[in-house]
């Protein structure tokens, strides 16, 4: 299948109540490049491309016009199962995304076998100045690093960032919640030691405080390490 022709299938499955749905949840993208294909029926689109033998014309033609051809791409990397072809891929895709859904939906299958040779590009990405390839890196680091291969370098790398970007601010977050979550005593000194961001650090004990997945006892002394706004001001002025 060439470009048109993809296009064309996305607008025939088009739903206008669901692009209208992502243009308030999607703010990055504008909402007439969002043609309102739902996720399932992305999935399964992607399956097929992903067997075309043209899909490669399609990965290189970026950026691309439409949300969903973004999203598109996303989906068939994810099923790219040689672990080089896929890193390939995804350096390629990587600097044209341009929204929190597209980044966090590209999660590649192979990456999951492959986390030693998959760190090296972690580290490499999270140096990045692009925004989405930021929230990428720690997107992997939380799939993929913290059960069996966690250390704490790996949160280490996460505190250490600071940026005035909100998605790589909310990914960070995330991550530490989710750390929270899975490593909760080797995670609380990096709230008790305020090594955040301070709105970071509120956000992620928030979101901690909300997961089914921290217990009582352990959210009654989260919420004691939340800054209050007059600490919130004088930890700013320590972190310049």
């Amino acid at each position: 299948m060439n470009r048109d022709e993809i296009v064309a299938e996305l607008f025939r499955m088009r739903d206008m109540a669901y692009a209208q749905m992502q243009a308030k949840i999607i703010p990055t993208v504008t909402v007439d490049r969002i043609i309102g294909v739902r996720t399932p029926a992305l999935r399964a689109f992607s399956k097929i491309l992903y067997k075309d033998c043209d899909k490669d014309a399609f990965l290189s033609a970026v950026p691309h016009q439409y949300f969903d051809e973004n999203q598109l791409h996303a989906f068939v990397i994810s099923q790219e199962k040689d672990f080089d072809k896929c890193i390939a891929e995804v350096d390629a895709f990587l600097p044209f995304i341009d929204n929190w859904a597209t980044c966090d939906q590209l999660s590649p299958k192979v990456f999951k076998k492959e986390s030693e040779a998959l760190l090296p590009f972690i580290q490499d990405w999270i140096k990045s100045d692009k925004t989405y390839t930021v929230r990428f890196a720690i997107g992997m680091l939380m799939q993929h690093f913290l059960d069996r291969d966690f250390d704490t370098k790996y949160p280490d790398m996460v505190a250490g960032l600071r940026s005035e970007e909100y998605y790589v601010n909310m990914m960070i977050a995330w991550y530490f919640a989710s750390a929270l979550a899975k490593q909760y005593e080797l995670i609380l000194p990096y709230l008790e030691k305020r090594r955040l961001a301070p709105w970071v650090h509120n956000k992620a004990i928030q979101k901690s405080v909300e997961s089914y997945r921290i217990t009582d006892e352990q959210k009654t002394y989260l919420k004691t390490l939340k800054l209050r706004q007059d600490k919130l001001s004088n930890h700013r002025k320590g972190l310049r």
